[in-house]
């Protein structure tokens, strides 16, 4: 029973984080509507809101990199994957995050802690005129992105237990009420 309220909670914070993608992206649409009137029809070019636009761009990617993962969309071969038992999907996805995703995650979450703190610590701005400043706030999202990533990640490794704990090698079918053949 623990187990499944701590992967509820998990996935709870990916949808969190889902909705805030999804927040980020229509600011990310009105940001470059604005760019573009001011540029075709004023002439005027903003290098901070072109800036805020990779900034809002880098976000939404990094940040729905966890949701992905909690809505089971992420890349992988499906070929292979879809026609295993819910059983061996469910071991492909413990192992998987815990000897490919998890040290992967961490490593660049180390790393990027670094890099962001050094960014801030130099007082790092963008390097061309009217530019946005606080460069080190889009490279904090680099691990923030990859704890959240490990986060969603544990909520995997949760749901692949769950599904371990029931009937072992039941089909996928079976599993969504789609009687056997």
């Amino acid at each position: 029973m623990f187990l499944i309220k701590a992967e509820k909670a998990i996935n709870n914070f990916s949808e969190i984080l889902g909705k805030i993608t999804a927040v980020l992206f229509i600011l990310l649409l009105f940001n470059v509507f604005y760019d573009v009137i001011m540029r075709y029809l004023f002439n005027d070019v903003s290098i901070a809101m072109q800036e805020m636009e990779w900034h809002l761009f880098a976000t939404i990617f990094m940040l729905g990199i966890p949701y992905t993962l909690y809505k089971d969309g992420h890349v992988r071969v499906d070929i292979i994957y879809e026609r295993l038992s819910l059983h061996k999907q469910a071991w492909i996805d413990l192992l998987g995050t815990l000897f490919l995703l998890f040290p992967f995650t961490l490593l660049v979450a180390k790393y990027g802690i670094d890099f962001s703190i050094e960014s801030y610590q130099l007082g790092e701005t963008s390097g061309d005129p009217g530019g946005l400043p606080y460069r080190w706030l889009i490279k904090a999202i680099i691990p923030f992105s990859f704890i959240t990533i490990s986060i969603s990640g544990l909520g995997l490794i949760l749901k692949s237990i769950n599904t371990l704990r029931e009937q072992p090698d039941i089909s996928k079918e079976h599993a969504r009420g789609v009687p056997p053949l």
